[in-house]
Parts: structure tokens; sequence; C-alpha cells
């Protein structure tokens, strides 16, 4: 099953992979029109009530199907608020075709005649809450009529993920889903149809554009609602704890910290004054620091373990004692990582090492991408935690959903990229669960390399992509 949300990003993402919507929508009408003949003989009498979207669009391409039969379709609106330009496409064929359709502008105008088949199409599996005029009273109409009804994708004013109807909503007879089964439609009276529309499996399996459109924000937010991100790491190294802030920042967290020894937090506060330092005594993160760390991150969304911390044994140690105690989020990258299959622990951690250390964590890995992720997701299941395994397919696994990505170019071999993806994760992670911010944050990651790349070649360099972060977090046409 498949819910709404998940849905739209299947479909944005199959577009992105070279799979028109229109080409979609098409398959989609063609779909319902079968339905309607398994229903009804030909010359039967089909009305068919639209909404301005693309479910409306799928039954505009349904009655040019329907030839044979005698055609009404009922317009809930206006023509020019039509609201995609396929659905568009799809209305002015069927004045084209001059197939008898009208525009329904007023609830009370909407005569279905004595159809012996309805179609549903005025709202489709994106829409939820009480349906509102006209679709309310033609939905009435529609139960009134007598007619074996047809749903497109969902009965309308029925939440799909629910199955549940704040109000009137229509009682369909048969409904035409595609792709996939919708969760609310399990507990409706009705025959349910999954639609095969041509979808490709990579759509679900390969992290595309249509992946962003899992981050949304409520006009209405406050500072803090988007995450607060805690970065452990440095002594040895200053630039990548800063990187994984910075990068925090610019995936969208509203504020970002980095905890790290006192000989280098000023020269970590000097990369930039959107960071906030908090010192720990001493050159190298250490046991005696963990208890401060434990209250710090009982103050955060996230915390980021790893970037700059170096493989001592006192600091790996401090590593291991933190996670034993920790019953949060964690991003866990590069020297921490060793540690996390001995540890026992609360926490959620999203583990991001490169195939090295994966191997080095206990892992296994292989050169074909496909079976590199039947190895991750196996290792990932064992591990009881979410797995990104970077590399030029990145591999994304919680041990039972798996994806992959493909964004990214060579010139981000370069220090410092993965721990801008470890921040950027961080960030997305305050608002996805792990998996989902994991392959996002790979996607987001890649695709600002590649931004960058066009300008910098091969020279780039990792504090390039964190300007481009901003521009791969939103969706384009390209």
């Amino acid at each position: 099953m498949i819910t709404s949300d998940e849905m739209a990003v299947v479909d944005a993402n199959a577009e992105a992979l070279g799979v028109p919507r229109k080409q979609l929508m098409e398959s989609s009408g063609s779909a319902v029109a079968d339905a309607v003949r398994e229903v009804v003989d030909p010359g039967a009498e089909v009305s068919l009530v639209c909404g301005r979207g693309n479910n409306g669009g799928d039954a505009f391409v349904t009655a040019r199907f329907l030839s044979e039969y005698e055609v009404a379709v009922h317009l809930l609106g206006r023509e020019e608020t039509i609201t995609t330009d396929i659905a568009s496409e799809n209305w002015e064929a069927l004045q084209s075709a001059e197939i008898d359709a009208e525009e329904v502008r007023d609830s009370a105008d909407l005569d279905l005649g004595d159809p012996d088949v309805v179609v549903d199409a005025m709202l489709g599996t994106g829409v939820a809450g009480a349906l509102r005029e006209p679709a309310a009273s033609a939905a009435e109409a529609i139960n009134d009529s007598g007619a074996t009804v047809v749903a497109v994708d969902v009965p309308s004013g029925v939440d799909a993920d629910t199955g549940e109807a704040e109000g009137v909503a229509v009682d369909a007879d048969r409904v035409v889903t595609f792709h996939d089964a919708k969760p609310g439609l399990a507990s409706l009276d009705a025959e349910v149809t999954v639609a095969d529309i041509g979808i490709p499996e990579a759509a679900e399996r390969f992290v595309e554009r249509g992946d962003l459109l899992r981050l949304s924000r409520d006009p209405h937010s406050h500072k803090g609602d988007f995450g607060r991100v805690l970065v452990v790491g440095g002594g040895p190294y200053t630039g990548a704890p800063a990187l994984s802030a910075q990068a925090a920042l610019r995936a969208g967290a509203d504020l970002a910290f980095v905890a790290a020894p006192e000989n280098v937090t000023r020269e970590i506060q000097g990369y930039s004054e959107n960071l906030i330092t908090r010192s720990l005594s001493g050159d190298h993160l250490a046991p005696e620091h963990v208890d401060d760390l434990l209250e710090q991150a009982a103050e955060m969304d996230c915390v980021v373990l790893g970037p700059g911390l170096g493989g001592r044994e006192g600091s790996l140690e401090a590593v291991r004692e933190f996670l034993g105690s920790f019953d949060g989020l964690a991003v866990v990258d590069a020297d921490a990582l060793q540690v996390v299959p001995e540890v026992d622990t609360d926490a959620t951690l999203l583990c991001t090492p490169h195939q090295g250390e994966l191997v080095g964590m206990g892992g296994e890995t292989a050169d074909d991408w496909a079976e590199r992720a039947d190895l991750v997701e196996s290792f990932a299941a064992d591990l009881g935690q979410t797995v990104l395994v970077k590399g030029a397919y990145d591999v994304i696994s919680d041990g039972e959903t798996t994806r992959a990505n493909r964004t990214g170019n060579p010139g981000m071999t370069v220090g410092g990229t993965g721990d801008v993806l470890a921040g950027v994760t961080a960030a997305l992670a305050c608002a996805l669960d792990p998996t989902e911010a994991a392959a996002l944050g790979a996607y987001v990651n890649g695709r600002s390399g590649d931004i960058v790349v066009d300008d910098h070649g091969y020279g780039l360099v990792a504090t390039d992509l964190l300007e481009a972060v901003p521009d791969a977090l939103w969706p384009d046409d390209d």
C-alpha cells in the first residue's frame, strides 16, 4: 500500500525519470474506461463529474475512450480555473472532439440526467477534509442517482489514508486506484481495482526531486520549529565540525551548536558568526565530557557525532559512553562510526559511512550497486539502525525500506563533502523520519555538488556546496 503523500512523491519522481504526467493521465483515463466497460454495455449513458485538478483530467481522458457510450462530462467550475496544464489540455481535447462537456458554475445547475454509470472524478488522493460546494452537493446528487458509481482513485470526500469522511462523501460501487492500493480503501464497501499506469519501479527505488515534496513549512512557524542541531567533534580537525554545523543551517535547521575541545572552539567560531560554540576542556573529546554532552543533547532535536573527532581511544570511549546513555536522535559519521556496532543504545541512529567505513563496522560491500543495496539492507536490519552508505550510488536502508541516490559527481571525492552530508541529514532528520532524512540528505548533498561543478569543475571544495544547499532543496523542472 502507499499513502497519499507518498503517492505524490512517486508521481513526481516518475516525471523526473522521464515519464510525463500527461502519459500517466492517459493511462489512468484508459483504466477508468475499462472499468466502465466492465459495468455496462456500449450504448449506455455515462455521466462524468469532474473536478478542476488532475483527478478531473483523468476523467476527461476517460470520456475520449468511451466513444461507444452516451457520454456527458460535467466540470465543476469554469474551464479557465482548471488547475493544471495537462488537465486543461485534455479538457480542450474534449471540445475538439465535440464530446458533450459542460461547465457547472453553480451546484444547483448540475443535472446528471438518468445515467447508468456515474464516474466520480471530483477530488483525488491529495485532498482531505469535508467536501465544499459545489462538490458536496454533487456528491449527494451522485449518491441519489441510482447509477453504478465508479470513483477515480478514491471516492470524493473519503480520506485515502484513513477511509474516513468528514461529512458527505461519494458512495462508490467501484474504485479504480492507480499504481498501488491506498490504505483507506480497504475499509470501503466497494470493489477496488489497482491499475498499473506505467510508473516505473525506479520511481520508488531512486531518490529524485519528488522526494523534496516531503519538505513543507507552516507559514505561521516560529524559531525552533525546524530543529536545533548539536555537532560534537573537532580536536584534531576544525573544518569538519564547522562544515557540518553550517550545512545544518543551510538545510533549514534553526540553530546549530558545535561542542568541541577548548583549544579549537574559537577557530571553529571564526568560520561563521552563525555558529554557537560550546567548549570542552582539553584538546580532545574525553569520557569526562559525556555528562555535559548529554545535558546539551537533551536540548537538541538531533546530534551529529564524529566530524573531525579523530580516532584517539579516549575520544572513542567517550562516544561509547555517550551512545550508551543517549536516547535521542543522532547522525554518526567519521571515526565515531566504528564504535556503533559494539554499543547497546536506546538512541535512534543514522549512520553515514563510506564503503571502507562500512566494512570497518562489520558490513559488506560490492561493486554492483544493486548487490550492495541488498548487503546494506541486511546490515541495517542486523544493526537495527538506518545506514547511508556513500558512493557513486548512495544506498540508504533501515533494514526494511531501501533507496538509492544517483546525484553527485567525481569532484565530490574532495575532503569535507561527507561533513556537509552529515549536517544536511541532521537538519532534515529534525523534521523527517531517519530513512527519509537520509535519502533526501544524500540527494540534496549530491545535487549541491552537481550545481557547483558547473562553475568549478573538479576543482570544487566542500565549502562551495554550502552555498548550493538551499537551491538543492527546491524542486525545479530540469
